[in-house]
């Protein structure tokens, strides 16, 4: 039985594509919602402003809240009832989501994310992580 989901959600459309199937494909479970932040660099664009912040985890959190907020409008949606959780994790995303998903019953990703260009340059993230991942992975698309 699946009783606790990790969904990646990156602010793309198929992340709130993935975070939908979660809510009506499993009613009864709780759902984390996990947000990855590029660590500083300055390859990462708006995540490089985190290295001029005085409190990074904050910062971090900051910068997740948009797509969190997107969550729970989706969770309101779907059903007010269910439970969300949110996570805030930094660095790389495929590193994050495998680190995490140890710790969940399955993941479910969309199928990709981001601009064209987040594709190409990153990767495919999501293909990745079915690679990888020690837990069940369901790809939505």
């Amino acid at each position: 039985m699946i009783s606790h989901i990790l969904v990646p959600m990156d602010g793309s459309e198929m992340s709130e594509h993935a975070l939908e199937y979660a809510l009506e494909a499993y009613p009864d479970a709780q759902v984390t919602v996990l947000t990855v932040v590029g660590e500083p660099s300055s390859m990462w664009g708006e995540a490089s402003g985190l290295a001029l912040a005085d409190d990074l985890e904050e910062a971090a959190q900051e910068h997740a809240q948009p797509v969190f907020d997107r969550a729970r409008e989706l969770v309101d949606v779907a059903d007010g009832d269910a439970d969300l959780e949110t996570v805030v994790e930094l660095g790389h995303p495929v590193r994050a989501i495998i680190n995490c998903a140890d710790d969940y019953d399955t993941v479910v990703v969309g199928s990709h994310g981001g601009s064209i260009s987040d594709y190409f340059y990153v990767g495919n993230v999501a293909k990745k992580v079915v690679r990888q991942s020690p837990t069940p992975v369901v790809v939505v698309r």
